[in-house]
């Protein structure tokens, strides 16, 4: 028999309604027998997007309809599925935690990178642009580019029209980089409608980047 919860995150700033979403999903998901029909209730396009597609990235449907009173995201688990449970992940043993802190192992780990600036270092803003558009053009020459890059704060007028980076971010998305711009950012800066390359992310799927197996590198 399925299992049915309402959760109401409107009012809530990122990364709540996802954290609420996962709370959720994780008391009724409890009964792995059991399917279960969640709704999370949020109030802007943003939270739906985040909300939608970390669902449908743990296994579940998720249908979003808007209404007067705000966003309604439909969350299903049919009976008998199973949902994949990053918390209860087997833990490796010592030896295994010991091999991968070694440098060779530490060297093989795929590159993330954190840009909260459309500028690099700090001094002149113009020099700055400059200085960015030449780290972001020199990546994409490098035969082995980062595995994801993350744009936070002004860092996401890099992914946007009009970047002076653009054409470079659309070559590494060709190659395979992963580009992913902070929703909230897009949102103040009033860029959402402007995005031209990798997809809208949101702070706890950022964070669950950073602290997963990957080399993380703040620039």
């Amino acid at each position: 028999m399925s299992q049915t919860k309402i959760i109401d995150n409107r009012g809530l700033a990122c990364p709540l309604p996802v954290v609420n979403t996962k709370k959720a999903m994780d008391e009724l998901a409890v009964d792995k027998a059991e399917g279960f029909e969640l709704i999370s209730l949020v109030d802007n396009e943003t939270a739906a997007e985040n909300v939608s597609r970390f669902a449908r990235s743990n296994g579940c449907q998720a249908v979003v309809e808007k209404k007067d009173d705000g966003i309604y995201i439909y969350i299903s688990k049919p009976e008998g599925a199973d949902l994949p449970r990053k918390d209860t992940a087997e833990e490796p043993d010592n030896e295994a935690l010991k091999l991968s802190c070694t440098p060779e192992a530490g060297a093989a780990l795929e590159t993330v990178m954190l840009i909260t600036s459309d500028t690099l270092g700090r001094g002149n803003e113009e020099l700055g642009r400059l200085l960015m558009r030449s780290f972001i053009f020199t990546l994409k020459e490098k035969d082995t580019p980062p595995k994801k890059l993350l744009f936070l704060n002004s860092g996401v007028k890099l992914t946007v029209e009009g970047s002076p980076a653009l054409e470079e971010l659309q070559e590494l998305a060709e190659r395979g980089v992963e580009i992913y711009s902070c929703g909230t950012c897009l949102d103040y800066y009033q860029l959402k409608e402007k995005l031209q390359v990798g997809q809208v992310t949101n702070m706890y799927d950022t964070v669950d980047t950073l602290l997963g197996p990957f080399k993380c590198i703040l620039v």
